[in-house]
């Protein structure tokens, strides 16, 4: 392979093939502008909802990318406790999720606040509280001051598949990042989240951390494309799925002498399949709050709502007499008179299939 793109003299000077990229990006310009006309004609706690839920996707998939799972109950308990949304059943979550959450809140709901290495610092030490990525001790909430590689495969027979910036030019290398992501007004937002995120991979200012604080970067940029902190969709939910391609591109254009058409394209691309994704989960979204609009004189039981919760948000296999007492904590005959009374509302019911052991169903509205 060439050299690699920061080693050109004016690296930066990113270049592009309009023709290559327009129609997909009028597409995704189209697509946020309905996304955000949908979420506003939804009342206030379904557009909670779909926010809270397209966060949690985010922060969830965009560790999933480097290989960690957090706990999805945990991340969403702690992104609704700092947002302040009312949801029963907040489980408490470790100093680790809480870190995650906090960069990506202050990345999306403090979206017009300027971005300084102070910011990223403040970023880095949130998401390596302990000073350590794993077992290795690492440079925290400052650049990094080591050669850095990514590199794949068994000992002995690592595949090096990028050699980041040398660690002497960081400083200056971000200094310039951080002064255009500052002042170039000119460009679209929707662009600038794609070059900002290219542009941040490629100085790999850190020693840890740097896909999750890039994606981070992007959202914030596409915050700003929408004047709003409110997200609907998740870009790293959908950079999970492409993951293979992903990559791909970034090792392909990592190699270019600044021009970034395909990288752009790929990221638009990508964008739109994550708008796309959401008009599934909003339609969900919407039929939860007008199940709740319709019940909202219904007297249901704490465990009752949660139940009925679990269920329209995914909730995995059969709802059985016996999972509803286990996730409640009841025993078995409270877990059916709860059954039993939303029956007798209407808000649950047998399908037809019958057999020995029962198992219950949401109704149709």
């Amino acid at each position: 392979m060439g050299k690699y793109i920061y080693e050109q003299k004016k690296w930066t000077d990113f270049y592009w093939d309009d023709r290559v990229i327009n129609a997909v990006f009028g597409e995704v310009r189209l697509m946020q502008g309905k996304i955000i006309g949908q979420m506003n004609s939804l009342g206030f706690s379904a557009r909670e909802e779909a926010t809270l839920t397209a966060l949690t996707l985010d922060v969830v998939k965009s560790s999933e990318i480097e290989g960690e799972l957090l706990n999805y109950e945990q991340v969403r308990s702690s992104i609704a406790r700092r947002l302040g949304v009312n949801t029963a059943g907040l489980v408490p979550s470790s100093r680790h999720i809480e870190g995650v959450v906090e960069m990506m809140l202050d990345a999306t709901q403090s979206y017009d606040l300027p971005l300084t290495e102070k910011r990223l610092s403040g970023w880095h030490a949130a998401l390596f509280p302990t000073g350590y990525s794993g077992p290795y001790e690492i440079s925290v909430g400052r650049y990094r001051t080591e050669e850095m590689q990514v590199v794949s495969g068994a000992m002995g027979k690592e595949k090096v598949h990028y050699q980041a910036v040398k660690p002497e030019d960081v400083p200056a290398e971000m200094d310039k990042f951080l002064g255009w992501f500052k002042n170039d007004s000119q460009l679209d937002p929707v662009i600038k989240a794609a070059i900002a995120h290219f542009w941040f991979i490629i100085i790999h200012p850190f020693d840890d951390g740097n896909g999750r604080i890039a994606r981070a970067i992007t959202d914030m940029l596409l915050a700003r494309a929408e004047n709003s902190g409110d997200r609907f969709y998740s870009m790293s939910g959908q950079i999970l799925i492409e993951r293979k391609r992903y990559y791909e591109v970034l090792q392909k254009v990592q190699h270019s002498t600044g021009d970034i058409t395909e990288w752009l394209d790929w990221f638009l691309l990508c964008l739109k399949n994550a708008m796309i994704a959401t008009e599934n989960t909003t339609q969900k979204v919407l039929k939860k709050a007008e199940f709740w609009k319709h019940h909202e004189l219904t007297p249901v039981n704490e465990r009752q709502r949660m139940m009925l919760n679990k269920l329209f948000d995914g909730f995995e296999g059969k709802l059985k007499t016996s999972k509803w007492a286990k996730i409640t904590k009841t025993s078995t005959d409270t877990a059916l008179r709860d059954i039993k009374d939303l029956i007798e509302k209407g808000i649950l019911k047998q399908p037809e299939e019958g057999g020995r052991s029962s198992n219950y169903e949401l109704t149709d509205i």
